[in-house]
């Protein structure tokens, strides 16, 4: 964790989690299994690949139900079918009242880091970022999945960054006005993006002296042509170019092409299909 505030704010988050599975209490664990029983269990990795993520977050989870916990690998590396990744023990009915929760953290957050490292390695050189599309209650966690997959967070919320988008400017119609203004009312310590949906729209932007323009839903032609405009201005150092919209692994590799700064991608953290990790009792 970052600092103190972080882990416990996080760890608020993952006992609240909990709560969420537990109720008032495992009824299946606890009318079959004895209260003093011991026991040892062992996270395992039942996908092909993953960029295995998450098993910070599950420790905290173990610890916050008295078990105890050895992490085998870190956070952010390549596992294989088969790899086990952490050890745990500690009473079985704490184990089991934990088990779901925790699979279901290193899952997802397995799930947005594999497919974030996918895109980075078909990106080349250009870096993938991450937007607000993210579970409520599960920010923290889907975009430290996206960084350990390789990519960065861009905005974690509203107060990080200025970005001007379609619906502000559909209030406040004049590019250079929203630029303008936010500049004036911010200071030169916070960042302005606008986002473009023309190239007008992308050559307005830059004109106002925003800090980084998104050219939205552009193909890729419409990309490279709007880039070596700015580029021929003589601006292409003074400006962050970002690409969002319509963007996949089958198209991705054309739109890196055209040499942005950066390609955003909503679905690596609404969409990632989860990782397959299961938690195995030792006989």
């Amino acid at each position: 964790m970052d600092d103190l505030q972080t882990f416990l704010n996080v760890r608020h988050l993952l006992a609240k989690f909990l709560q969420e599975d537990v109720g008032t209490g495992d009824i299946t664990s606890d009318k079959i299994i004895p209260a003093d029983l011991e026991a040892k269990a062992e996270i395992v990795c039942k996908s092909r690949f993953a960029i295995v993520c998450g098993l910070e977050e599950a420790s905290m989870l173990f610890d916050i139900c008295g078990c105890k916990s050895e992490i085998l690998v870190n956070d952010g590396s390549k596992v294989v079918k088969g790899t086990v990744v952490m050890n745990v023990s500690g009473y079985a009915r704490a184990i089991l009242k934990a088990e779901r929760t925790v699979l279901n953290i290193i899952m997802r957050m397995s799930g947005i880091a594999t497919e974030t490292w996918r895109m980075v390695h078909l990106a080349k050189g250009v870096t993938i970022l991450a937007t607000r599309k993210t579970a409520p209650g599960l920010r923290y966690f889907d975009k430290k999945a996206v960084v350990l997959g390789g990519g960065a967070t861009h905005r974690m919320r509203l107060d990080d960054m200025v970005l001007i988008k379609d619906n502000h400017l559909v209030l406040v119609s004049d590019v250079g006005k929203c630029i303008r203004l936010a500049k004036k009312n911010l200071g030169s310590s916070i960042k302005v993006e606008c986002e473009a949906r023309t190239k007008q729209e992308a050559l307005a932007v830059v004109a106002a002296k925003a800090d980084a323009v998104m050219l939205d839903n552009f193909t890729p032609k419409q990309a490279q042509q709007t880039i070596r405009q700015i580029s021929k201005m003589g601006l292409r150092n003074k400006v962050k170019i970002e690409l969002s919209g319509g963007i996949n692994e089958k198209n991705i590799r054309h739109y890196s092409s055209t040499k942005p700064d950066f390609i955003s991608l909503g679905y690596i953290t609404h969409s990632s299909r989860a990782i397959d990790f299961s938690l195995e009792i030792m006989k």
